[in-house]
């Protein structure tokens, strides 16, 4: 692969996701989502894949595409209402959840990021979350101790980047991409907008090219967690 990061499809950048993989993907609710990449993997008919996300999208939508295509073993989420799918897989035993806290999961995919094994949080102490998990005590306070997760790769979605890889999120559709774009072992983005190297000002950097292994520009985003709203004229 050289330093030549840039790829001309999602097609392209998906190469070597394979069935029973470990995937990160960012986003929050609809937000933020690498749309192309999931519709890909919906095309490359990969199986059996672990995702970490912080949803699990909506029936028709984002990873509920995978889950209708009975594509995903497992879903490692913080929330997961709104997708009648996932809760009728997960009912019925065809789906394995691993529910967690939402800092929990930010931190423990920034752990993945700094290369820390471990990190001891206090939410989840004392509550289902904590079955079959060391608790230590620091200074008269308990603590969870939760692994970072070890992922194959991370899928992200940003505003803009350039060839090397620096990334520009916008607004509140950065929240869980940075973090996560730090812990795959393969990041692959996908960005509204490929800008030429020197394009970007590095005081705007988010996320610095050397957490990225592969970049495309995307197309045809719905982002259907925007609304346009105007007042109706008199």
């Amino acid at each position: 692969m050289g330093f030549n990061k840039v790829r001309a499809s999602a097609a392209e950048a998906c190469e070597g996701i394979t069935s029973g993989m470990t995937l990160m993907v960012g986003g929050f609710g609809l937000c933020g989502i690498p749309e192309n990449c999931i519709t890909e993997l919906v095309k490359m008919g990969v199986k059996d894949l672990t995702c970490i996300s912080n949803n699990a999208g909506v029936d028709d939508f984002g990873l509920g595409f995978l889950l209708q295509k009975k594509q995903v073993k497992k879903m490692i989420s913080s929330y997961v209402g709104e997708n009648a799918e996932f809760e009728r897989q997960m009912l019925s035993g065809e789906l394995e959840v691993e529910l967690i806290p939402q800092g929990t999961l930010a931190t423990r995919c920034m752990a993945a990021g700094y290369g820390m094994p471990v990190v001891y949080t206090p939410a989840g102490v004392g509550t289902e979350v904590a079955e079959g998990k060391e608790v230590r005590e620091f200074k008269g306070k308990k603590y969870l101790m939760e692994e970072a997760f070890d992922a194959d790769f991370a899928l992200v979605k940003a505003w803009k980047g350039d060839a090397m890889g620096n990334l520009v999120f916008r607004s509140t559709a950065r929240n869980f991409n940075p973090m996560m774009a730090m812990a795959g072992k393969i990041t692959i983005v996908e960005v509204e907008e490929l800008v030429p190297l020197g394009a970007l000002d590095p005081d705007h950097i988010h996320t610095p090219g050397i957490y990225v292994h592969r970049i495309f520009q995307g197309v045809n985003y719905e982002k259907r967690i925007e609304q346009r709203t105007v007042r109706q004229r008199i």
